[in-house]
Formats: C-alpha cells, sequence, structure tokens
C-alpha cells in the first residue's frame, strides 16, 4: 500500500485526465480460464490484485466484502471519482461482489457452501484468523477436495513471522530493495509504486495457474502459500546474487552502479534521458552517432569490462555530449541509429501515450455514466488485450443474484440472511 505520494491536481473546470481515454464498451473479455470459479476472500490490493489478474484472463471470481463496511481500498480516498476510490477501482473490475458476515456460524455456512462452487479460493487472512473463522485449507478442503487454496501473506504461512501483520512498505524494507532505491549518500527510498503488493498479487495469480494444471492432470487440490516479503525479495535476485557471489555490497548510487557501463540517467540541455548501452555494438553506434567517436580508438573502453573500470571517464564524456542539445533531439537521433534510450516520463505522459491506448493498456469504462478509467492486463492473445464484462462493483451488487443462481438459496432464505444483517 502506498498513499504517501504528493499528487498535482487539475483545476476544477478542467477535464478530467481520463476524459481522453478511449471508451471501451463491454465485451471481448478474454475466456481463458473459463469456467474456472474464484472465491476471492482477500481485501486491500495484492489479493485484489491477484484476482484481478485472473478475472481479466477470464476467471469468474466472487469477491466476498464485509457488510457495511467492504474491502480496505474502498476507504482509500481521496483520490476519489464520483464517490468512488480510484485505488479500489484499480483492481476490481470483472468481479461480483458479495457481502457476508461468516465470522457468525450461519454466514460461515453460506461461505462454505460457495466454496463448494469454487475451483479455488483466495485469502489474505493471517493463518490464526483464518483458524479462528474456520475458514482455513482444511475447511475449505473438507467442503471441496479438490481445491486449490492461495494463502496471500507477508511472511507466509508458517514460522516466527507468519501471523505478523504486514504491508508493501515492510516487505520493501525486508527485501533489500529500499536500501538500494535512492541516491548515494541519501535515505533509503520506497518504489513508487506498492511493488510488493503487485509483485506479490502477480506471483498468487501465477501459482494459482500452475496449481489449476496440475489439478487437470492429476485431479489433486493445492495449498499455496505466497509471501510479500519473499516475492519482493525474489526480485532482487540479480542484485543479491552479485553480493553473495562476490562479498560486493552494493548502495545507494542513484542507481549509478549498474554491472553495465554505460547504464543509467543522464541530462541533457532540457529533460533527462535513460540510455542503456548494454553490448558492445550498441557502444560502438553511440559512440558514432553522438559524436563521441574518439572513444572507440581507446582500447581500455573496447569491451563492458573496461568501461566499467573506466566508468567515471566515460560517464563524465557521455554527460557532457549530452549536455549540449534537449531531449527530443537525442531521441530522435537513437532511435534512428539503434541505441536503447527513452524519456522519463511523467503520469500525465503515460496516460497520453498513444501506443499504450492503442494497445489496450489504458481505457476508460462507463460506469453509470461515469468514465472510470482501468489500467488493463497488457497481454494480448493472438492480438486481443482483454476487455471487461463488470466494471468495479458497488458494494454488495451482485449478493443477491449470486445466492440465488448460483446457490439456488430462496428469496425468502436471501431475505432472511438481511434481515440478520449476515449479507
Amino acid at each position: 500500500m502506498n498513499q504517501t505520494a504528493s499528487h498535482s491536481r487539475p483545476a476544477s473546470s478542467a477535464p478530467l485526465p481520463c476524459a481522453k481515454l478511449p471508451l471501451r464498451a463491454p465485451g471481448g473479455r478474454l475466456s481463458l480460464l473459463s469456467p474456472v470459479r474464484v472465491l476471492d476472500l482477500t481485501t486491500s490490493l495484492a489479493g485484489p490484485y491477484a484476482t484481478a489478474l485472473l478475472a481479466d484472463l477470464g476467471a469468474e471470481v466472487i469477491k466476498i466484502e464485509r457488510p457495511g463496511v467492504g474491502d480496505d481500498s474502498r476507504h482509500w480516498r481521496p483520490p476519489e471519482l464520483a464517490g468512488k476510490a480510484l485505488w479500489f477501482s484499480a483492481v476490481n473490475r470483472n468481479k461480483r461482489s458479495v457481502t457476508l458476515d461468516y465470522a457468525r456460524a450461519e454466514g460461515r455456512e453460506v461461505l462454505l457452501d460457495l466454496a463448494r462452487q469454487c475451483d479455488v479460493v483466495i485469502t489474505n487472512q493471517l493463518p490464526k484468523v483464518q483458524e479462528k473463522l474456520g475458514v482455513n485449507y482444511e475447511a475449505m478442503r473438507a467442503v471441496r477436495p479438490d481445491i486449490v487454496f492461495v494463502a496471500l501473506s507477508g511472511f507466509g504461512q508458517d514460522g516466527p513471522r507468519a501471523n505478523a501483520p504486514c504491508y508493501d512498505l515492510i516487505a520493501e524494507g525486508y527485501s533489500g530493495v529500499m536500501d538500494l532505491t535512492g541516491e548515494a549518500g541519501g535515505d533509503p527510498q520506497k518504489v513508487g509504486t506498492p511493488a510488493a503488493d503487485l509483485l506479490g498479487g502477480q506471483d498468487a495469480a501465477l501459482a494459482c495457474l500452475a496449481a489449476l494444471m496440475d489439478r487437470a492432470r492429476t485431479g489433486n487440490g493445492h495449498l499455496v502459500d505466497v509471501a510479500l516479503v519473499d516475492s519482493m525479495t525474489r526480485f532482487m535476485a540479480p542484485r543479491l546474487m552479485s553480493y553473495l557471489g562476490s562479498g560486493d555490497l552494493p548502495r545507494r548510487s542513484g542507481a549509478k552502479d549498474s554491472v553495465i557501463a554505460v547504464y543509467q540517467v543522464f541530462a541533457t540541455a532540457d529533460e533527462p534521458i535513460t540510455l542503456g548501452l548494454a553490448n558492445d555494438n550498441v557502444w560502438r553506434r553511440f559512440c558514432t552517432a553522438s559524436g563521441l567517436a574518439g572513444l572507440l580508438a581507446d582500447p581500455s573502453l573496447k569491451d563492458n569490462a573496461g568501461r566499467v573500470a573506466h566508468r567515471a571517464r566515460v560517464v563524465e564524456e557521455v554527460a557532457r555530449v549530452l549536455a549540449t542539445q534537449g531531449r527530443e533531439h537525442w531521441l530522435a537521433l537513437f532511435a534512428r541509429e539503434g541505441v536503447p534510450a527513452g524519456p522519463i516520463n511523467r503520469l500525465d505522459e503515460v496516460a497520453a501515450d498513444a501506443e499504450l491506448q492503442r494497445r489496450g493498456l489504458l481505457y476508460a469504462i462507463d460506469a453509470d455514466g461515469v468514465a472510470v478509467p482501468q489500467v488493463g492486463l497488457g497481454i494480448r492473445f493472438d492480438g486481443q488485450s482483454a476487455g471487461f464484462d463488470i466494471p468495479p462493483p458497488d458494494l454488495g451488487q451482485h449478493t443477491g443474484a449470486v445466492l440465488t443462481d448460483l446457490l439456488g438459496y430462496s428469496a425468502r432464505r436471501v431475505a432472511e440472511l438481511k434481515e440478520k444483517g449476515l449479507i
């Protein structure tokens, strides 16, 4: 969870940025995971992101929320749009919302009825909470022996940390990523997006697919254990492996200490750019294009190892020449010459990227007359990007329909549950 970034808001009379996104009509949703049905007991970000990925791929997701309260992220506002928290809307399309108090025995029985009809259960509750409520793997397996039970937590389902609370910030700190993020001599920095939540959620979806494939082959269910700290630490594999195998402890450097020379941000006459000279051929193309061909005659710079050894001198020369022209000059030149380089986009520039919009990654959906922005799956199958069927749902919007259509409850039974405050 990351809600500390500062915001620059448009003037009240200005149209919202989402008004400029292509409006996508319902339909065209991927069906690769149909008819997989997922019972989503998660809240906040990592778990809902996992089920959003599964939903985008075609799974039917039934989102269980607390009556009158709902998912925690419904209350993470501002920012909001038409009274709804945008963080919630970011990861909850293509889901049906059912309100259910399963902390009470009768509500738990309803939950188990739902589990019988589902292929997957995903939870981000601590192990002790799962056991207390009677919604752990053993309870779910008792009603659905081949269930795939995905438990997403901070530290895993066993060990001395298993029941410790954990958020994205905590996981990033454990993983080492914060220690290596920021300028040399500066404070450790959190990644600018909830990286551990998103990586952990992505791992949960990936592991769920693997478990479903194995179940199709063997008929066996699985308990899948995903920890935010594990996922974030695996993200650090290149850095961690370098330390383990060399003993050299990297420190914060403002991303100026890559194993590649040169691979960093450079200032130009106006806006900064990124520049990645990752092999000898790219190095030669860059030097020729930028007017630094003289460096090619220096035998000490003929390969990456040499350029790493003389990094300070190389960086000084590159910085000097790049400062003579503006960003667009260099990006156009490097694009023609096949030199990897790019802008450092602000989010407003990302949102306006015509290619991202064309590929279906950025779009808006109509939810009761409001254009709600979406960041899509970003994966295409046979040329098709993931569509949607259901906008981010209102709290409990589908409770009655799910209980009657899926479980066969009578209208009277549903009314009784509502009178008791269970739904």
